[in-house]
């Protein structure tokens, strides 16, 4: 493989946007080779000292007999919010009870009499 990965083909979906703490988990089910191709494209593009170092981690733990865990590196993400569930709940029968200006008037129309 080359140095110059391109990002839509890491192992890892929307890569450049996790948070360090969420990577470690994320890195787990992935093989020595996939940890290696995200330390080249870190490298290339933002060479994060702890990005690096929590990749070099992975890749000691993997030379030293760790197995990849099964997981899914593009499972659901703790990270990012859950998509809202149907639509809107107000509606006419949902609104408050209609307000009235305040006695001294309102200040966005001068023209309005004050009390």
């Amino acid at each position: 493989m080359t140095d110059d990965v391109a990002r839509d083909a890491l192992p890892v979906p929307d890569y450049d946007h996790l948070p360090v703490g969420s990577l470690g988990h994320r890195i787990r089910s992935l093989e020595a080779d996939e940890v290696e191709v995200l330390r080249r494209y870190e490298e290339a593009h933002g060479n994060r000292l702890p990005v690096i170092q929590v990749l070099d981690q992975r890749l000691r733990e993997l030379a030293d007999g760790a197995e990849p865990s099964g997981g899914d590196p593009a499972g659901i993400a703790p990270e990012q919010a859950p998509a809202p569930q149907g639509g809107s709940t107000a509606s006419p029968a949902t609104t408050g009870p209609p307000q009235n200006p305040p006695s001294q008037g309102v200040p966005t129309n001068p023209a309005q009499p004050r009390g």
